[in-house]
Parts: structure tokens; sequence; C-alpha cells
């Protein structure tokens, strides 16, 4: 059994949310330079070009990409033969994110209730965290944090199983069209689809972690993958919203077994400033 530090847990999370606000990873940065050469719009090009220029500002000055800097959206994988000196990894998580947040002057966007007192926290927690056991001893902390505008473009479908293939890429499209403008494309789009209802909406979100256009490794879900962004990549949506050939980066699916009589489907868009950054303790 091996056991680490809740100061550890700490001081990662809280640095983590400075390197997710300032760096884009670097499979976000390759495809939005190949977008560059391969959009036909001339506004797009453009918007690409201030897209790159953008990170590298917010890379070399240490400031955030977008000023929506996000909820704090963790994923954990914990192995079995590790543990905690002290507390719980969900408030040593929820500790370094108030820490990184005011650390890096980070925009605080969580109001403490939804729909009667709509306070600021001022220090952006609570977080939301996604806790899975692994084997080993070892954690893995990666966070993603998740702005407004993008994540109200979710969409949700319990479709019935005759609608089938068919009924998923409909769906999907539709989505991303309906939502045009408002989630800053070129999106990444997260799918998820199986389980249940909170599940699948799950698994759109751990979707849009993988590396950028790294196929499903289903050879059917990843030929679904393609068929979806070409169709997407045709409606003309474009960056911004405002015309081009290239609305979204790539489509990610995921999957999991669900119940005879359901279908679900869930639809969660990033921009294409593509945000998460992880370490493994």
């Amino acid at each position: 059994m091996r056991t680490i530090e809740y100061k550890t847990i700490v001081e990662a999370a809280a640095a983590l949310c400075g390197k997710a606000a300032f760096d884009l990873p670097d499979d976000v940065l390759a495809k939005l330079g190949e977008c560059a050469n391969a959009e036909q719009s001339e506004l797009g090009i453009d918007f690409f070009n201030q897209y790159l220029e953008n990170a590298k500002i917010a890379s070399s000055e240490h400031m955030p990409l977008c000023q929506d800097t996000g909820f704090a959206v963790w994923f954990v994988s914990m192995g079995r033969d590790v543990v905690l000196d002290r507390g719980l990894i969900q408030d040593a998580l929820n500790e370094g994110t108030a820490i990184g947040y005011k650390k890096f002057f980070l925009r605080k966007s969580i109001v403490s209730d939804p729909l009667f007192d709509r306070k600021n926290t001022f220090d952006n927690t609570p977080a939301i965290v996604h806790l899975v056991q692994t084997d080993g001893d070892r954690i893995k902390l990666t966070l993603a944090p998740k702005g407004g505008g993008s994540e109200n473009m979710s969409a949700l479908r319990m479709l019935k199983p005759s609608e089938g293939r068919a009924g998923v890429v409909k769906f999907v499209v539709d989505s991303v069209i309906s939502a045009g403008g408002n989630p800053c494309p070129p999106t990444v789009v997260g799918v998820g689809i199986g389980g249940t209802m909170e599940m699948t909406s799950e698994l759109a979100k751990r979707a849009l972690l993988r590396n950028l256009g790294e196929p499903n490794p289903d050879p059917r879900y990843a030929e679904l993958e393609q068929e979806i962004l070409a169709k997407i990549n045709a409606s003309g949506v474009g960056p911004q919203g405002l015309g081009g050939a290239i609305t979204s980066l790539a489509v990610h699916i995921e999957f999991h077994p669900c119940h005879l009589a359901s279908l679900p489907v869930a639809v969660n868009l990033n921009c294409h400033a593509a945000r998460h950054a992880e370490v493994t303790l």
C-alpha cells in the first residue's frame, strides 16, 4: 500500500488549474494549424490564425486562453493500492481548485444555488469530481475546465432502439448545427452512446479528453465518428458560426452497454480551445 499526502493532491490540483487555463495541449495546437491550411473561407482562415496567436500569447504571458475559465471538472483514476494520509480526495481537489483559481487570477464562475440564491462562491468551487478505482498504486488527475457557452449547447436524447445508427447521426449533427456560433466553433464533439441517462452524458464529456482525431478502437464506432464529422463540416456553419468548411475539429464517441428498450445519446461540445491538463502521482 502506498500513501500520498493530502497536500500533494492539493498542490497538484492547484497547478493544473493554471496549466489548463494557459496552455493548449499539443494535439489541439497541431489540429488548429492543420485547419488553418485546410479552411476555405478567408474569414475562417483569419479566425484560425487568431486562435493560434491567442494560444501563443496565453502560454508565454501566463494569461487565460479565454475569459471564461470554466467549471472545474475532475476525472480521477485512483489505484486500489494507494491511500491519502488524511481526508478525502474530493476535499483535496476542491481545496486545490480554490487555491489555483485565486493564485492564477482565473475567473470564478460558480454560484452556490442554481435557482433561488445565485451567489458567487468566489473560489470556483465546488468542483465536479468523477472518480473511478483502478489497479495499481497511482492517482491520475485530469482537469477539463468547462466553459458555460459550450456546456449550454449540450444535448441528450433517449432514442428508440429502432432509430438505430441513422437516428444517432441525425441527432448529433442536428445538435451541432442548431448550436450555431454559441459554443465558439470549430468545436470538438463528444458523443456518449448507451448506458443510462446520466452515464451517457458522462461518456460524452469523457470523450472530449481523447487526443484530437484519435479514433475509437472499435472500427465500427471509428467509422461512425468520421461519418458524423463529415456531415457536420458539410453544414457550412464554420468558424465562429460565420461560414466555412470546418465547423468541428473532431468527433469522439464513447459507448457502454444499455437496456434493451433504450438507446441513450448525449452530445457535449468543447470550443476550439479544448482545455485539459493531467498529472499522474
